[in-house]
């Protein structure tokens, strides 16, 4: 990994959007070096040189994907709001500007998530579990509970939206052109759906 970074940073992007490409569109069973380094021009041996295996490259772009999300929330995301649904709508806004800076991301990661070949599967699990982490760390830590309606629990309702999201993932999943504002719109529409029925009406 030194070796690669040591590259000039635009060189890096070129075959970090490469493989995210490769990878996002066919899965990581079906994606080959070969493919990668046909699209990011350079030679087959230069990405085994740099990563070693096609296992150690795909977990680098999923560690990559999930540090650059994490980053921006951290440096964007406000723990003095406490209302449940306002924090799901900035932490999801902060994604969704990254991931329109980042086109790459989100086939990669939807692929990422959906992936069933039994070389990376587990590990993918185990990336998922401290995603979730993470999540609850956001939607709950601080968070103001008094606001939902007696016997609601919130661990529940982000069951609901996680539900939610893996249902437009999956639909939108094989589209070649991701509409955020369209996405980002309906799932607002949604989080408004839900405070209104999981929320005392003097707290609306």
């Amino acid at each position: 990994m030194e070796k690669f970074f040591r590259l000039p940073l635009e060189k890096q992007n070129i075959i970090i959007d490469a493989a995210l490409k490769c990878f996002g569109t066919n899965g990581y069973k079906k994606s080959s070096i070969s493919d990668i380094s046909t699209a990011a021009g350079i030679s087959k041996a230069m990405i085994f040189h740099y990563f070693g295996t096609k296992k150690a490259f795909y977990f680098y772009l999923i560690d990559l994907c999930g540090n650059t999300l994490i980053n921006e929330i951290e440096k964007r995301f406000d723990y003095t709001i406490t209302d449940f649904f306002d924090r799901i709508k900035l932490s999801s806004n902060i994604e969704m500007s990254v991931m329109k800076k980042h086109p790459g991301i989100p086939s990669f990661l939807t692929s990422m998530y959906f992936e069933k070949d039994e070389e990376v599967k587990e590990d993918i699990k185990a990336v998922l579990a401290k995603g979730e982490d993470i999540r609850n760390k956001i939607a709950f830590e601080g968070m103001d509970t008094s606001k939902f309606k007696e016997g609601i629990d919130p661990k529940l309702v982000m069951k609901m939206l996680l539900w939610l999201t893996d249902g437009y993932v999956n639909q939108l999943s094989s589209k070649a052109k991701l509409d955020y504002d369209g996405l980002f719109d309906e799932f607002d529409e949604c989080l408004n759906l839900l405070k209104n029925n999981f929320y005392k009406e003097e707290q609306l």
